[in-house]
Protein backbone atom coordinates (compact mmCIF):
# COMPACT_ATOMS: atom_id res chain seq x y z
CA UNK A 1 0.00 0.00 0.00
CA UNK A 2 1.34 3.89 -1.29
CA UNK A 3 2.68 5.11 2.41
CA UNK A 4 -0.10 7.96 2.01
CA UNK A 5 -2.77 5.51 1.27
CA UNK A 6 -4.24 6.42 4.67
CA UNK A 7 -6.26 9.60 6.30
CA UNK A 8 -4.10 11.96 8.86
CA UNK A 9 -5.55 9.93 11.34
CA UNK A 10 -4.56 6.86 10.04
CA UNK A 11 -7.16 5.09 8.51
CA UNK A 12 -6.55 3.19 5.42
CA UNK A 13 -8.26 4.23 2.28
CA UNK A 14 -9.04 2.01 -0.71
CA UNK A 15 -8.30 2.74 -4.66
CA UNK A 16 -12.23 2.82 -4.55
CA UNK A 17 -15.12 2.55 -2.96
CA UNK A 18 -18.63 0.66 -3.86
CA UNK A 19 -22.06 -0.45 -2.51
CA UNK A 20 -20.41 -2.81 -0.34
CA UNK A 21 -18.41 -0.64 1.56
CA UNK A 22 -21.44 0.97 3.02
CA UNK A 23 -23.90 -1.19 4.92
CA UNK A 24 -27.78 -1.34 4.16
CA UNK A 25 -28.24 -0.75 8.29
CA UNK A 26 -25.59 2.32 7.96
CA UNK A 27 -27.53 4.26 5.19
CA UNK A 28 -31.07 3.32 7.02
CA UNK A 29 -29.67 5.00 10.16
CA UNK A 30 -28.57 8.44 8.35
CA UNK A 31 -32.03 9.73 8.98
CA UNK A 32 -32.88 13.14 7.28
CA UNK A 33 -31.33 16.80 7.71
CA UNK A 34 -32.47 18.26 11.39
CA UNK A 35 -33.45 14.48 12.53
CA UNK A 36 -31.78 12.46 14.72
CA UNK A 37 -29.29 10.93 14.62
CA UNK A 38 -28.69 14.06 12.52
CA UNK A 39 -25.74 12.52 10.44
CA UNK A 40 -26.58 15.12 7.62
CA UNK A 41 -27.54 18.72 9.67
CA UNK A 42 -29.07 19.84 12.20
CA UNK A 43 -31.89 21.61 10.50
CA UNK A 44 -33.92 20.11 7.29
CA UNK A 45 -33.14 23.35 5.27
CA UNK A 46 -29.42 23.95 6.51
CA UNK A 47 -27.60 27.26 4.72
CA UNK A 48 -30.40 26.96 2.13
CA UNK A 49 -32.22 28.88 5.27
CA UNK A 50 -29.70 31.01 7.12
CA UNK A 51 -26.26 30.93 6.20
CA UNK A 52 -23.20 30.08 8.98
CA UNK A 53 -22.12 32.80 10.98
CA UNK A 54 -18.99 34.46 9.84
CA UNK A 55 -17.32 35.35 12.85
CA UNK A 56 -13.98 36.28 12.98
CA UNK A 57 -11.35 35.67 15.88
CA UNK A 58 -9.96 39.36 16.40
CA UNK A 59 -8.57 40.86 19.98
CA UNK A 60 -4.88 42.67 20.17
CA UNK A 61 -3.60 45.64 22.09
CA UNK A 62 -5.68 47.98 23.42
CA UNK A 63 -9.47 48.14 23.90
CA UNK A 64 -9.62 50.88 21.72
CA UNK A 65 -7.76 49.31 18.92
CA UNK A 66 -10.19 45.66 18.84
CA UNK A 67 -12.99 48.24 18.61
CA UNK A 68 -11.73 49.85 15.80
CA UNK A 69 -11.06 46.14 14.26
CA UNK A 70 -14.47 44.93 15.06
CA UNK A 71 -16.01 47.59 13.33
CA UNK A 72 -13.88 47.07 10.18
CA UNK A 73 -14.75 43.24 10.16
CA UNK A 74 -18.27 44.42 10.62
CA UNK A 75 -18.60 46.91 8.05
CA UNK A 76 -16.93 44.18 5.54
CA UNK A 77 -19.91 41.75 6.23
CA UNK A 78 -19.02 39.79 9.40
CA UNK A 79 -22.00 38.17 11.34
CA UNK A 80 -20.64 37.79 14.75
CA UNK A 81 -17.96 38.85 16.47
CA UNK A 82 -15.08 36.72 18.42
CA UNK A 83 -13.03 37.82 20.83
CA UNK A 84 -9.13 37.16 21.99
CA UNK A 85 -7.81 38.16 25.19
CA UNK A 86 -4.04 38.56 26.37
CA UNK A 87 -2.25 36.27 28.36
CA UNK A 88 -2.57 38.19 31.53
CA UNK A 89 -6.44 38.46 30.88
CA UNK A 90 -6.61 34.78 30.71
CA UNK A 91 -4.67 34.20 33.67
CA UNK A 92 -6.45 36.60 36.18
CA UNK A 93 -3.87 39.26 35.95
CA UNK A 94 -4.27 43.10 35.79
CA UNK A 95 -2.11 44.40 33.40
CA UNK A 96 0.12 46.41 35.93
CA UNK A 97 0.86 42.74 37.85
CA UNK A 98 4.69 42.13 37.39
CA UNK A 99 3.56 38.94 35.69
CA UNK A 100 2.14 40.51 33.09
CA UNK A 101 4.71 42.78 32.22
CA UNK A 102 5.78 42.24 28.17
CA UNK A 103 2.67 40.37 27.31
CA UNK A 104 -0.28 42.63 27.55
CA UNK A 105 -2.14 43.57 24.53
CA UNK A 106 0.15 40.91 22.50
CA UNK A 107 -1.95 37.42 21.72
CA UNK A 108 -5.16 39.57 22.19
CA UNK A 109 -7.14 42.31 23.91
CA UNK A 110 -5.89 43.26 27.14
CA UNK A 111 -8.84 43.84 29.12
CA UNK A 112 -8.60 44.64 33.49
CA UNK A 113 -12.08 46.60 34.70
CA UNK A 114 -15.52 47.38 33.36
CA UNK A 115 -13.92 51.18 31.95
CA UNK A 116 -12.09 47.94 29.28
CA UNK A 117 -15.24 46.58 28.35
CA UNK A 118 -17.04 49.63 27.67
CA UNK A 119 -13.86 50.81 25.15
CA UNK A 120 -13.98 47.52 23.59
CA UNK A 121 -17.83 47.37 22.48
CA UNK A 122 -17.99 51.27 22.31
CA UNK A 123 -20.54 52.21 19.89
CA UNK A 124 -21.47 48.80 19.40
CA UNK A 125 -25.37 47.50 20.01
CA UNK A 126 -24.77 44.45 22.03
CA UNK A 127 -28.60 43.72 21.55
CA UNK A 128 -27.85 43.25 17.73
CA UNK A 129 -24.75 40.98 17.55
CA UNK A 130 -23.65 37.82 18.84
CA UNK A 131 -20.40 37.62 20.63
CA UNK A 132 -18.03 34.72 21.48
CA UNK A 133 -15.45 35.15 24.13
CA UNK A 134 -12.40 33.16 23.81
CA UNK A 135 -11.56 33.02 27.57
CA UNK A 136 -11.33 30.24 30.11
CA UNK A 137 -10.06 30.51 33.76
CA UNK A 138 -11.75 33.64 33.71
CA UNK A 139 -14.81 33.21 31.76
CA UNK A 140 -17.30 33.93 34.75
CA UNK A 141 -15.39 37.60 35.19
CA UNK A 142 -15.31 38.61 31.56
CA UNK A 143 -18.74 37.14 31.08
CA UNK A 144 -19.77 39.36 33.50
CA UNK A 145 -18.27 42.30 32.53
CA UNK A 146 -20.28 42.01 29.61
CA UNK A 147 -23.80 41.70 30.49
CA UNK A 148 -22.80 44.47 32.80
CA UNK A 149 -21.85 46.69 29.59
CA UNK A 150 -24.68 45.41 28.22
CA UNK A 151 -27.33 46.44 30.92
CA UNK A 152 -25.78 49.73 30.29
CA UNK A 153 -27.05 49.68 26.94
CA UNK A 154 -30.02 49.25 27.85
CA UNK A 155 -29.90 45.40 27.41
CA UNK A 156 -31.36 42.68 29.49
CA UNK A 157 -28.86 39.76 30.33
CA UNK A 158 -31.79 37.10 28.73
CA UNK A 159 -31.48 39.21 25.74
CA UNK A 160 -27.55 38.92 24.66
CA UNK A 161 -26.35 36.34 22.39
CA UNK A 162 -22.83 34.62 22.06
CA UNK A 163 -20.76 31.97 23.74
CA UNK A 164 -18.21 32.25 26.31
CA UNK A 165 -15.65 29.28 26.02
CA UNK A 166 -15.13 28.15 29.29
CA UNK A 167 -13.73 24.58 28.56
CA UNK A 168 -10.90 24.70 31.46
CA UNK A 169 -10.51 20.77 31.43
CA UNK A 170 -8.52 21.13 27.88
CA UNK A 171 -6.80 23.56 29.72
CA UNK A 172 -4.88 20.91 31.78
CA UNK A 173 -4.68 19.02 28.63
CA UNK A 174 -3.63 21.89 25.58
CA UNK A 175 -3.64 25.43 26.82
CA UNK A 176 -2.29 25.35 30.62
CA UNK A 177 -4.28 28.91 30.93
CA UNK A 178 -5.28 27.42 33.92
CA UNK A 179 -5.02 29.31 37.75
CA UNK A 180 -6.81 27.12 40.29
CA UNK A 181 -7.03 23.22 40.78
CA UNK A 182 -9.64 21.51 38.78
CA UNK A 183 -11.91 20.48 41.25
CA UNK A 184 -12.90 24.17 41.57
CA UNK A 185 -12.13 25.03 38.07
CA UNK A 186 -15.04 22.50 37.10
CA UNK A 187 -17.00 24.24 40.02
CA UNK A 188 -16.88 27.52 38.02
CA UNK A 189 -17.74 26.70 34.85
CA UNK A 190 -20.68 24.77 36.50
CA UNK A 191 -21.56 27.92 38.06
CA UNK A 192 -21.49 29.58 34.45
CA UNK A 193 -23.66 26.55 32.97
CA UNK A 194 -26.04 26.99 35.73
CA UNK A 195 -26.14 31.07 35.85
CA UNK A 196 -26.81 30.85 32.14
CA UNK A 197 -29.63 28.04 32.11
CA UNK A 198 -31.58 30.46 34.55
CA UNK A 199 -30.69 33.90 33.47
CA UNK A 200 -29.55 33.86 29.71
CA UNK A 201 -31.20 31.73 28.01
CA UNK A 202 -29.91 32.79 24.58
CA UNK A 203 -25.83 32.76 25.81
CA UNK A 204 -24.14 29.76 25.04
CA UNK A 205 -22.05 29.30 28.63
CA UNK A 206 -19.59 26.95 27.14
CA UNK A 207 -17.65 25.84 24.18
CA UNK A 208 -16.33 22.09 24.20
CA UNK A 209 -12.90 22.49 22.45
CA UNK A 210 -11.48 19.79 20.48
CA UNK A 211 -9.68 22.72 18.56
CA UNK A 212 -7.05 22.88 21.06
CA UNK A 213 -6.66 18.73 21.67
CA UNK A 214 -6.18 18.96 18.10
CA UNK A 215 -3.68 21.47 17.18
CA UNK A 216 -1.52 20.03 20.15
CA UNK A 217 -0.86 17.30 18.58
CA UNK A 218 -3.91 15.22 18.36
CA UNK A 219 -5.58 13.07 15.13
CA UNK A 220 -9.11 13.72 14.04
CA UNK A 221 -10.38 10.92 16.28
CA UNK A 222 -8.47 11.90 19.74
CA UNK A 223 -9.89 15.23 19.36
CA UNK A 224 -13.52 14.04 19.03
CA UNK A 225 -12.73 11.51 21.54
CA UNK A 226 -11.62 13.56 23.97
CA UNK A 227 -13.73 16.28 23.39
CA UNK A 228 -16.38 14.43 24.49
CA UNK A 229 -14.96 12.81 26.98
CA UNK A 230 -15.10 16.40 28.55
CA UNK A 231 -18.40 17.44 27.57
CA UNK A 232 -19.63 13.95 29.20
CA UNK A 233 -17.75 15.07 32.71
CA UNK A 234 -19.48 18.87 32.26
CA UNK A 235 -22.63 17.56 32.05
CA UNK A 236 -22.48 14.92 34.82
CA UNK A 237 -21.07 17.79 36.82
CA UNK A 238 -24.32 20.19 36.07
CA UNK A 239 -26.47 17.23 36.78
CA UNK A 240 -24.82 16.39 40.14
CA UNK A 241 -25.94 20.04 40.84
CA UNK A 242 -29.17 19.56 40.51
CA UNK A 243 -29.90 20.71 36.90
CA UNK A 244 -32.13 18.89 34.61
CA UNK A 245 -30.68 17.66 31.58
CA UNK A 246 -32.91 19.19 29.45
CA UNK A 247 -32.38 22.51 31.25
CA UNK A 248 -29.09 23.41 29.91
CA UNK A 249 -27.91 20.71 27.46
CA UNK A 250 -29.42 22.65 24.23
CA UNK A 251 -27.16 25.78 25.44
CA UNK A 252 -23.99 23.65 25.13
CA UNK A 253 -22.15 24.28 22.54
CA UNK A 254 -18.42 22.77 20.80
CA UNK A 255 -15.68 23.58 18.73
CA UNK A 256 -13.23 22.06 16.50
CA UNK A 257 -10.70 21.94 14.44
CA UNK A 258 -10.42 21.97 10.34
CA UNK A 259 -7.00 20.87 9.16
CA UNK A 260 -6.24 19.74 5.01
CA UNK A 261 -7.59 16.23 5.05
CA UNK A 262 -10.67 17.80 3.30
CA UNK A 263 -12.67 14.34 3.04
CA UNK A 264 -11.89 13.11 6.58
CA UNK A 265 -12.63 16.41 8.39
CA UNK A 266 -16.07 16.22 6.47
CA UNK A 267 -16.71 12.81 7.73
CA UNK A 268 -15.60 14.09 11.69
CA UNK A 269 -17.93 16.40 11.61
CA UNK A 270 -20.77 13.97 10.27
CA UNK A 271 -20.00 12.08 12.53
CA UNK A 272 -19.63 14.11 15.73
CA UNK A 273 -23.18 14.60 15.40
CA UNK A 274 -23.90 10.97 15.40
CA UNK A 275 -21.56 10.54 18.41
CA UNK A 276 -23.13 13.61 20.67
CA UNK A 277 -26.84 12.51 19.85
CA UNK A 278 -26.21 9.31 21.20
CA UNK A 279 -24.48 10.23 24.39
CA UNK A 280 -27.73 12.99 24.64
CA UNK A 281 -30.23 10.86 23.94
CA UNK A 282 -29.34 7.09 25.39
CA UNK A 283 -26.57 8.35 28.07
CA UNK A 284 -28.20 11.19 30.02
CA UNK A 285 -32.02 10.25 28.51
CA UNK A 286 -33.07 13.67 26.95
CA UNK A 287 -36.21 14.18 26.01
CA UNK A 288 -36.01 17.55 24.20
CA UNK A 289 -34.95 16.84 20.73
CA UNK A 290 -32.95 20.24 21.06
CA UNK A 291 -30.99 18.68 23.88
CA UNK A 292 -29.42 16.54 21.32
CA UNK A 293 -28.24 18.66 18.68
CA UNK A 294 -24.60 19.18 17.98
CA UNK A 295 -23.79 22.86 17.74
CA UNK A 296 -20.20 23.70 17.22
CA UNK A 297 -18.01 26.56 16.08
CA UNK A 298 -15.24 25.48 13.38
CA UNK A 299 -12.03 27.05 13.28
CA UNK A 300 -9.59 26.53 10.35
CA UNK A 301 -6.31 24.67 11.79
CA UNK A 302 -3.81 27.58 13.15
CA UNK A 303 -1.39 25.03 13.58
CA UNK A 304 -0.92 23.78 9.51
CA UNK A 305 -0.13 27.44 8.31
CA UNK A 306 3.32 27.76 7.26
CA UNK A 307 5.83 30.62 7.44
CA UNK A 308 7.20 29.56 4.32
CA UNK A 309 5.02 30.75 1.13
CA UNK A 310 2.64 32.00 3.14
CA UNK A 311 0.59 32.67 0.80
CA UNK A 312 -0.06 29.33 0.49
CA UNK A 313 -1.99 29.56 3.89
CA UNK A 314 -4.68 31.02 1.55
CA UNK A 315 -5.33 28.07 -0.34
CA UNK A 316 -5.13 25.55 2.75
CA UNK A 317 -7.43 27.75 4.65
CA UNK A 318 -10.16 28.07 1.85
CA UNK A 319 -10.02 23.85 1.75
CA UNK A 320 -10.12 24.14 5.02
CA UNK A 321 -13.09 26.02 5.64
CA UNK A 322 -14.72 24.48 2.41
CA UNK A 323 -14.58 21.44 4.33
CA UNK A 324 -16.16 22.92 7.60
CA UNK A 325 -18.79 24.19 5.54
CA UNK A 326 -19.72 20.67 3.83
CA UNK A 327 -19.50 19.39 7.45
CA UNK A 328 -22.39 21.75 8.48
CA UNK A 329 -21.04 23.97 10.56
CA UNK A 330 -23.07 26.56 12.09
CA UNK A 331 -20.50 29.29 12.64
CA UNK A 332 -16.74 29.42 11.10
CA UNK A 333 -13.61 31.30 11.37
CA UNK A 334 -11.32 31.17 8.81
CA UNK A 335 -7.54 31.78 9.91
CA UNK A 336 -5.33 34.87 8.07
CA UNK A 337 -2.19 33.79 6.10
CA UNK A 338 0.44 35.37 7.77
CA UNK A 339 -0.33 34.13 10.94
CA UNK A 340 2.85 31.39 11.36
CA UNK A 341 4.64 34.96 11.15
CA UNK A 342 2.38 37.27 14.01
CA UNK A 343 -1.13 38.97 14.43
CA UNK A 344 -3.27 39.15 11.21
CA UNK A 345 -3.14 42.85 9.42
CA UNK A 346 -5.90 44.50 8.11
CA UNK A 347 -5.46 43.52 4.89
CA UNK A 348 -4.74 39.53 5.89
CA UNK A 349 -7.87 39.70 8.05
CA UNK A 350 -10.39 40.71 5.33
CA UNK A 351 -9.26 38.16 2.32
CA UNK A 352 -9.85 35.52 5.23
CA UNK A 353 -13.71 36.78 5.65
CA UNK A 354 -14.32 37.29 1.74
CA UNK A 355 -12.84 33.11 1.66
CA UNK A 356 -16.43 33.00 3.54
CA UNK A 357 -18.02 34.87 1.51
CA UNK A 358 -16.71 33.79 -1.86
CA UNK A 359 -17.50 29.58 -0.09
CA UNK A 360 -21.52 31.47 0.87
CA UNK A 361 -22.31 33.65 -2.31
CA UNK A 362 -19.85 32.02 -5.46
CA UNK A 363 -19.96 28.17 -5.04
CA UNK A 364 -23.16 26.66 -4.63
CA UNK A 365 -22.48 24.22 -1.40
CA UNK A 366 -25.45 25.90 0.68
CA UNK A 367 -27.81 25.39 -2.18
CA UNK A 368 -28.71 21.62 -0.80
CA UNK A 369 -28.27 19.70 2.46
CA UNK A 370 -25.25 17.47 2.88
CA UNK A 371 -24.62 17.78 -0.93
CA UNK A 372 -22.19 14.90 -0.59
CA UNK A 373 -24.19 12.52 1.70
CA UNK A 374 -24.29 8.99 0.56
CA UNK A 375 -20.79 9.29 -1.09
CA UNK A 376 -19.48 5.47 -0.56
CA UNK A 377 -16.68 6.76 0.60
CA UNK A 378 -17.54 9.45 2.67
CA UNK A 379 -20.21 7.44 4.17
CA UNK A 380 -17.81 4.31 4.82
CA UNK A 381 -15.34 6.85 6.74
CA UNK A 382 -17.83 8.63 8.83
CA UNK A 383 -19.22 5.06 10.02
CA UNK A 384 -15.33 4.26 10.79
CA UNK A 385 -14.41 7.30 12.53
CA UNK A 386 -17.99 6.51 14.77
CA UNK A 387 -16.61 3.58 15.97
CA UNK A 388 -13.23 4.40 16.41
CA UNK A 389 -14.29 7.48 18.49
CA UNK A 390 -16.48 5.11 20.81
CA UNK A 391 -13.83 2.87 21.26
CA UNK A 392 -11.59 5.29 22.74
CA UNK A 393 -13.93 7.01 24.81
CA UNK A 394 -14.64 3.53 26.01
CA UNK A 395 -10.85 3.48 27.12
CA UNK A 396 -11.01 7.02 29.00
CA UNK A 397 -14.60 5.64 30.95
CA UNK A 398 -12.95 2.83 32.37
CA UNK A 399 -10.33 4.86 33.27
CA UNK A 400 -12.48 6.53 35.01
CA UNK A 401 -13.48 9.70 33.09
CA UNK A 402 -12.10 13.02 31.82
CA UNK A 403 -11.05 14.24 34.67
CA UNK A 404 -8.77 11.06 35.73
CA UNK A 405 -7.31 10.31 32.10
CA UNK A 406 -6.49 13.44 32.47
CA UNK A 407 -4.76 13.21 35.57
CA UNK A 408 -3.02 9.48 34.88
CA UNK A 409 -1.11 11.22 31.81
CA UNK A 410 -3.20 8.89 29.27
CA UNK A 411 -4.38 12.06 27.36
CA UNK A 412 -1.18 13.50 27.36
CA UNK A 413 0.45 10.55 26.13
CA UNK A 414 -2.15 9.69 23.31
CA UNK A 415 -1.76 13.08 22.00
CA UNK A 416 2.22 13.19 22.10
CA UNK A 417 2.81 9.95 20.22
CA UNK A 418 0.20 11.44 17.12
CA UNK A 419 2.17 14.77 17.05
CA UNK A 420 5.53 12.59 17.22
CA UNK A 421 4.33 10.01 14.12
CA UNK A 422 2.62 13.02 12.32
CA UNK A 423 6.05 15.03 12.85
CA UNK A 424 8.04 12.06 11.95
CA UNK A 425 6.04 11.55 8.78
CA UNK A 426 6.59 15.32 7.59
CA UNK A 427 10.03 14.85 7.93
CA UNK A 428 10.69 11.35 6.54
CA UNK A 429 8.98 13.28 3.43
CA UNK A 430 5.93 10.58 3.55
CA UNK A 431 3.70 13.78 4.60
CA UNK A 432 3.95 16.98 1.75
CA UNK A 433 4.05 20.06 2.85
CA UNK A 434 3.76 22.32 0.20
CA UNK A 435 6.84 25.00 1.06
CA UNK A 436 8.49 22.96 3.49
CA UNK A 437 9.73 19.60 2.70
CA UNK A 438 8.50 19.76 -1.03
CA UNK A 439 8.28 22.71 -3.51
CA UNK A 440 11.06 25.14 -1.53
CA UNK A 441 12.14 28.61 -2.92
CA UNK A 442 15.60 29.72 -2.00
CA UNK A 443 14.37 33.50 -1.74
CA UNK A 444 11.64 33.70 1.50
CA UNK A 445 8.77 35.65 0.46
CA UNK A 446 8.77 39.21 2.40
CA UNK A 447 5.44 40.27 3.96
CA UNK A 448 4.38 42.86 6.21
CA UNK A 449 3.82 41.88 9.55
CA UNK A 450 1.29 43.56 12.50
CA UNK A 451 3.16 45.23 14.86
CA UNK A 452 1.98 45.85 18.54
CA UNK A 453 2.71 49.57 20.00
CA UNK A 454 4.80 49.13 22.75
CA UNK A 455 2.74 52.20 24.06
CA UNK A 456 0.43 50.34 24.44
CA UNK A 457 1.40 48.85 28.07
CA UNK A 458 1.98 52.23 29.09
CA UNK A 459 -1.15 53.50 28.24
CA UNK A 460 -3.42 50.97 30.04
CA UNK A 461 -1.30 50.67 33.23
CA UNK A 462 -2.09 54.56 32.90
CA UNK A 463 -5.64 53.52 32.61
CA UNK A 464 -6.29 51.19 34.70
CA UNK A 465 -4.29 53.42 37.69
CA UNK A 466 -6.84 56.31 37.00
CA UNK A 467 -9.69 53.85 36.99
CA UNK A 468 -8.62 52.79 40.73
CA UNK A 469 -8.08 56.02 41.72
CA UNK A 470 -11.45 57.44 40.86
CA UNK A 471 -13.67 54.33 42.23
CA UNK A 472 -15.13 53.95 45.56
CA UNK A 473 -12.70 51.80 47.50
CA UNK A 474 -15.25 50.75 50.29
CA UNK A 475 -18.05 49.00 47.32
CA UNK A 476 -14.73 47.49 46.34
CA UNK A 477 -14.07 45.84 49.15
CA UNK A 478 -17.61 45.00 50.95
CA UNK A 479 -17.61 42.97 46.89
CA UNK A 480 -14.86 41.40 47.41
CA UNK A 481 -15.42 40.54 51.10
CA UNK A 482 -19.27 39.16 50.01
CA UNK A 483 -17.60 37.20 47.03
CA UNK A 484 -14.76 35.26 49.44
CA UNK A 485 -17.43 34.03 52.00
CA UNK A 486 -19.79 33.09 49.28
CA UNK A 487 -16.57 31.07 47.42
CA UNK A 488 -15.83 29.12 50.88
CA UNK A 489 -19.67 28.10 50.79
CA UNK A 490 -21.04 25.22 48.25
CA UNK A 491 -23.19 28.87 46.58
CA UNK A 492 -23.19 29.52 42.77
CA UNK A 493 -20.37 32.63 42.17
CA UNK A 494 -21.87 34.83 39.30
CA UNK A 495 -24.21 37.02 41.17
CA UNK A 496 -21.24 37.94 43.76
CA UNK A 497 -19.10 38.09 40.75
CA UNK A 498 -21.24 40.76 38.79
CA UNK A 499 -21.91 42.35 42.05
CA UNK A 500 -17.64 42.95 41.92
CA UNK A 501 -17.71 44.05 38.17
CA UNK A 502 -20.51 46.51 38.65
CA UNK A 503 -18.35 47.58 42.00
CA UNK A 504 -15.15 48.41 39.80
CA UNK A 505 -13.78 45.39 40.83
CA UNK A 506 -10.59 44.67 38.58
CA UNK A 507 -10.07 40.83 36.62
CA UNK A 508 -6.78 40.46 38.62
CA UNK A 509 -8.48 41.65 42.40
CA UNK A 510 -11.19 38.97 41.91
CA UNK A 511 -9.30 36.60 40.36
CA UNK A 512 -6.66 36.99 43.54
CA UNK A 513 -10.01 36.57 45.54
CA UNK A 514 -10.80 33.14 44.33
CA UNK A 515 -7.30 32.09 44.38
CA UNK A 516 -7.00 32.90 48.27
CA UNK A 517 -10.07 30.59 48.05
CA UNK A 518 -9.12 28.15 46.53
CA UNK A 519 -5.68 27.93 45.71
CA UNK A 520 -3.32 27.87 42.41
CA UNK A 521 -2.55 25.00 40.56
CA UNK A 522 0.96 24.33 39.73
CA UNK A 523 2.07 21.01 37.60
CA UNK A 524 4.09 18.16 39.60
CA UNK A 525 7.29 17.57 37.83
CA UNK A 526 8.56 14.14 38.31
CA UNK A 527 12.26 14.09 38.78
Amino acid sequence: MPSNAETDSGIPVKTVYGARDVPAKWTRSLGKPGQYPFTRGIYPGMYRDRLWTMRQYTGYGSARETNRRFKYLISHGETGLSTAFDLPTQLGLDSDHQRSQGEVGRVGVAISSIDDMRRLFDRIDLGQVSTSMTINSTAPILLSLYAAVGVEQGIQQKMLRGTTQNDILKEYIARNTYIYPPEASLRLAVDLIEYCARKMPHWHPISISGYHIRESGANAVQELAFCFSNAIEYVEAALARGLKVDDFASQLSFFFACRNDFLEEIAKFRAARRIWGDIMKRRFRARDPESTKLRFHTQTSGETLTAQQPDNNIARVAVQALAAVLGGTQSLHTNSRDEALGLPTEESARIALRTQQIIAYESGVGRTVDPLGGSYYLEQLTKTIEEKVGRLMETVRKLGGARKAIESGFVHRQIQESAYEFQRSVDEGRNIIVGVNRFKEESPEKMKIQQIDPNIEKLQVRQLKRFRNQRSNAKVNNALAKLATSARRDMNLLDDILRAVRSDCTVGEISDTLRDAFGEYRVRLEV
